[in-house]
């Protein structure tokens, strides 16, 4: 089934795209929720009439994206996570701790319009920031771990015991056999 989107969809399509979907998806959900219309020819003929009278205001909002997007050229999200000894991380990194970082650096970014895997290790990802319909940045993700310099310093043993070596038990084992049984 062709529908026309209008609004975006983060993995199908962008406002005004014209996608194919599954019968299903298509009648249950995107019609009934107003995020689509069934493509028929006199919707096509509206839809490139409206983006032809639109065309302006696209060209504007496109350059507003890419002037949003020149702002995250060369940023790094760097997440200081809890980590136990393995290096797998208690909770996991997710869009909305990557949209709170960009915050703290003055750049606000909708958790809606990131895409990423949730992140349970320390480690070197990537997450990508989809402003407009052509206008997507891939930002670094890097997570370290919070108590890294307790992982790193050197953790003082205990003094072990030397085991027995092998000739050590068997001179023991003769002085038990030799020894007189108490009866």
């Amino acid at each position: 089934m062709k529908i026309i989107l209008k609004e975006d969809i983060i993995g199908l399509g962008y406002k005004n795209d014209v996608v194919e979907v599954k019968n299903g998806y298509g009648r249950n959900y995107l019609i009934p929720q107003k995020k689509g219309v069934i493509a028929s020819p006199s919707a096509l003929k509206q839809l490139a009439e409206t983006l032809r009278q639109q065309a302006h205001k696209i060209e504007v909002l496109k350059s507003a994206a890419e002037k949003r997007a020149a702002q995250l050229e060369g940023v790094v999200v760097e997440v200081a996570a809890k980590v136990s000894a393995t290096g797998v991380l208690y909770g996991s990194v997710n869009k909305n701790t990557v949209s709170e970082e960009l915050a703290k650096k003055g750049i606000e970014v909708d958790r809606k319009i990131i895409t990423m895997r949730d992140i349970k290790t320390v480690g070197e990802y990537e997450a990508t920031i989809h402003f407009f319909k052509d206008v997507e940045v891939k930002v670094p993700v890097k997570v370290v771990a919070e108590n890294a310099e307790e992982l790193k310093a050197p953790v003082e043993e205990a003094p072990v015991e030397k085991a027995p070596v092998e000739e050590d038990f068997i001179d023991e084992m003769d002085e038990i056999e030799e020894a007189p049984a108490a009866e």
